[in-house]
C-alpha cells in the first residue's frame, strides 16, 4: 500500500490539474510573499548593523549630559551640564585597556582654494581618530600627536573635497582656507562614501583645538575610545565612570558602548524581520483556506471511489492517509514553487533598486515550506477524516 501510495496520489492530483493548480497557487503565493518581505527585512537589518560595524565593535562614545530616567527635572534644564573638554579625553588614557582615544566636535564651514569655494563638514578630530574608527588615508599622513591643546594648523581632506578643490592635481602641501584661517594640507582620506546618510568624502579634518576655536565652542560633542577587545566591557565601562565623575564631581555625561547599542539594534531588527514575515504569513492561511475549500468539494466528488475502494479492503485509516497526502503534497509543491516565485522577486527587485538591501534568510525558507506543509495537512485533517468515515454501500449508491 506505501508503494501505490504516492504514485496513487499523484495521479489523483493530476486527474484535476486546474483545480490542483489553484490551491497550489494559493500557497505559493503565501510563500512567495513571506520570503519577499523576509528578504528585506533581513537585508535591512544586515544593512544596518554592517553600517555600525564597519568602525570596529570594541568602540565606546561619551556625550555630554545624563539620559536616564529618574524623578524630578532633568539634569542640564537650566545649563547646569558641565561640558566634556579635551582635557576630559587626555585623562581617560589612564584608564585601563584603553587603546585609542579621540574627541570630536563638528560644523559647516566655507574651504578655500585657488578661486574655489565648497562649503563642507568640518570634523575636528583628535590624531587617533582615523586608527578608532578604522579609516585609512589614501595620501600624506593623518593628523599628528600634537599638543592637544596647541596643534598646528594642518588639515586632511576627504576624497570628494580632494577631487573637488584640486582635481587630478596632488594637494600636498597646499594652503586652503577655512574660516578666517589657513591650514596646510597633509593627507587625503580613502574614499568612504555614505554612511546612515552622512557623506564622509565631503568632509575635512582639522585638529579638535582648533576646530573648538573655528566654531566658538568650550567643549567637545563627543569622546570617543576603543578598548582591547579582550577586556571585559563592564570594567572598561566602570573605569570611565571613575575618571569622569572624579573631574565632574557628578555622572553628566552618557557612556554608549558601541557593543550593547548593536545588541538592543539587531533585537529590534530581528523582531522587524518577524514581523514582515508574520505579515507574510496570513496569506499562507489563506492558502489553508484554499486547501481546506478544495480537500472539501474532492471528497464530494469523489464519493464512489471512496466507497469503491473502501468495497476493495482499503481501511478507514488508509483512506484519510490518502487524503492527508493529497493536502499535504499540494502545499508541498505550492510552497516550493513559492520559494522560487519569492527568491526571483527579491533579487529582481534587488536589480531594478540597487539601493535597496536583499537578503534571503533561508532558516526563513525552510521555516516557510514547514509552515505550509503543515498548514496543508491541518487543512486536510476534516475532509480525510469525513472520507474515512463514509460508509462503503452509500458511498457506491453516490452518482
Amino acid at each position: 500500500m506505501i508503494r501505490d501510495f504516492v504514485p496513487f496520489t499523484a495521479a489523483s492530483i493530476a486527474a484535476h490539474r486546474m483545480r490542483s493548480f489553484l490551491t497550489a497557487l494559493g500557497i505559493a503565493v503565501g510563500i512567495a510573499a513571506v520570503i519577499l518581505l523576509t528578504s528585506i527585512g533581513e537585508g535591512i537589518h544586515q544593512f544596518v548593523l554592517s553600517e555600525f560595524t564597519q568602525f570596529g565593535t570594541n568602540l565606546i562614545a561619551i556625550n555630554p549630559g545624563k539620559t536616564a530616567t529618574r524623578g524630578g527635572p532633568p539634569v542640564g534644564i537650566f545649563g547646569t551640564v558641565r561640558p566634556l573638554t579635551i582635557d576630559d579625553a587626555e585623562a581617560l588614557r589612564r584608564v585601563p585597556h584603553m587603546e585609542r582615544v579621540t574627541s570630536t566636535t563638528q560644523g559647516n564651514a566655507d574651504v578655500q582654494f585657488g578661486g574655489k569655494t565648497r562649503r563642507v563638514t568640518i570634523y575636528g578630530v583628535g590624531h587617533e581618530m582615523a586608527e578608532a574608527f578604522q579609516m585609512k588615508v589614501q595620501a600624506g599622513s593623518f593628523l599628528p600627536p600634537d599638543d592637544p591643546g596647541a596643534a598646528r594648523a594642518f588639515a586632511v581632506l576627504g576624497a570628494k573635497v580632494k577631487q573637488e578643490l584640486f582635481g587630478a592635481g596632488n594637494p600636498l602641501g597646499s594652503r586652503i582656507r577655512i574660516g578666517s584661517q589657513r591650514y596646510r594640507v597633509i593627507g587625503v582620506m580613502e574614499s568612504k562614501g555614505q554612511v546612515l546618510g552622512f557623506d564622509l568624502d565631503d568632509t575635512v579634518y582639522i585638529p579638535i583645538s582648533r576646530a573648538l576655536e573655528l566654531f566658538n565652542r568650550e567643549g567637545v560633542m563627543e569622546i570617543d575610545l576603543t578598548y582591547h577587545s579582550s577586556a571585559p566591557l563592564e570594567q572598561v565601562v566602570e573605569g570611565i565612570r571613575k575618571v569622569l565623575m572624579a573631574r565632574h564631581g557628578r555622572e553628566d555625561f552618557t557612556i554608549t558602548p558601541q557593543q550593547k547599542m548593536l545588541e538592543v539594534m539587531g533585537s529590534v531588527l530581528d523582531v522587524l524581520t518577524f514581523a514582515v514575515g508574520a505579515l507574510g504569513g496570513i496569506s499562507l492561511l489563506v492558502g489553508g483556506v484554499g486547501i481546506l475549500t478544495i480537500m472539501t468539494m474532492a471528497v464530494t466528488e469523489r464519493t464512489s471511489e471512496i466507497g469503491l475502494l473502501r468495497s476493495l479492503g482499503a481501511k478507514r485509516s488508509q483512506i484519510q492517509a490518502l487524503f492527508l497526502g493529497e493536502a499535504a503534497l499540494l502545499a508541498a509543491v505550492g510552497g516550493a514553487a513559492g520559494l522560487a516565485l519569492g527568491f526571483g522577486l527579491a533579487q529582481l527587485l534587488h536589480a531594478v533598486f540597487a539601493a535597496l538591501p536583499v537578503h534571503t534568510p533561508w532558516s526563513y525558507a525552510l521555516m516557510a515550506e514547514f509552515v505550509a506543509v503543515t498548514i496543508g495537512l491541518m487543512a486536510g485533517v476534516l475532509p480525510a477524516r469525513s472520507a474515512a468515515m463514509m460508509d462503503p454501500v452509500a458511498a457506491l449508491r453516490a452518482e
